[in-house]
């Protein structure tokens, strides 16, 4: 590794870290591919553990340090490494939260759906959360609950954003994800492809997500909506079943992200503990 020593946060070899948010540095190298953030040392573990090659760190001079700051630091040949003090880099805003340790990493190219879906059994698709917490503990609950596949539509938030990616404890780098074509109807592909679809929704005739019909096929994909509006209309009418998770004590529904742990351990997990 080489390590470069910064004093001035103005210096343009941080510009990747410094000088655009999320949503420039995705368009940055077009019509190539974009770059993403990350940060904590698990992260991006996670993120090499994927394959993807980091295009520098920047790391406050301590942690260069710890030793699971090094062992990122090791796999990474003759990276660039920045380094600065920490009265320096606090001026960064939320550098607190990043464990000492960020990485510059080009985007790797988004795989086909198709292909992806030809290979799954348990899928979830996001339609049109935009809040990148609620996109990265959903993640967490599709990884650890047995999904093979997260499917997103277009204005989803990202899941490569630091506070999705971080949220999700880096399982945004592990489990397959993409995004739904533009021009495509979500719940025709997944048809297509002989998956069951389950919408999440409070609407007349939902059944419980206890209710064994749901877990009576062989490929199941499991619909969460918009923290707002929830899942749109023609989704619920194009679904096999609408579900709930029924309620107590006067509350009507959780946050979306609760209801992910809650629906996935039913219809995914349930069929291990059958």
């Amino acid at each position: 590794m080489k390590i470069i020593k910064i004093n001035d946060l103005g210096d343009d070899r941080l510009s990747l870290y410094i000088g655009y948010n999320e949503p420039s540095l995705l368009h940055i190298n077009e019509p190539g591919p974009g770059v993403f953030i990350s940060e904590t040392p698990m992260v991006i573990q996670r993120v090499l553990d994927a394959g993807i090659s980091p295009l520098s760190f920047f790391v406050e001079e301590r942690s260069i340090e710890r030793e699971e700051v090094r062992s990122i630091l090791a796999r990474c040949g003759e990276c660039n490494v920045f380094t600065a003090p920490l009265d320096v880099i606090n001026h960064i805003t939320g550098f607190n939260l990043t464990r000492g340790v960020l990485g510059a990493f080009l985007r790797p190219a988004l795989r086909d759906p198709d292909e992806l879906l030809s290979s799954s059994r348990h899928v979830v698709l996001l339609e049109d959360i935009v809040n990148p917490t609620n996109v990265g503990a959903i993640f967490r609950s599709a990884a650890a609950l047995g999904a093979d596949l997260v499917l997103l539509t277009r204005a989803s938030s990202d899941p490569y954003y630091r506070r999705a990616a971080r949220v999700s404890m880096g399982t945004v780098f592990q489990i397959p994800w993409t995004y739904v074509p533009d021009g495509c109807d979500p719940v025709r592909m997944l048809h297509f492809h002989d998956f069951s679809v389950i919408s999440m929704a409070l609407v007349e005739g939902a059944i419980p997500v206890s209710d064994p019909v749901l877990q009576s096929h062989k490929k199941t994909a499991v619909v969460f909506g918009s923290e707002g509006d929830g899942i749109s209309k023609r989704t619920i009418d194009d679904s096999d079943h609408v579900a709930i998770i029924p309620m107590h004590n006067g509350v009507d529904s959780l946050n979306v992200a609760a209801s992910s742990a809650v629906a996935l351990y039913e219809l995914f997990s349930g069929h291990q503990r059958t």
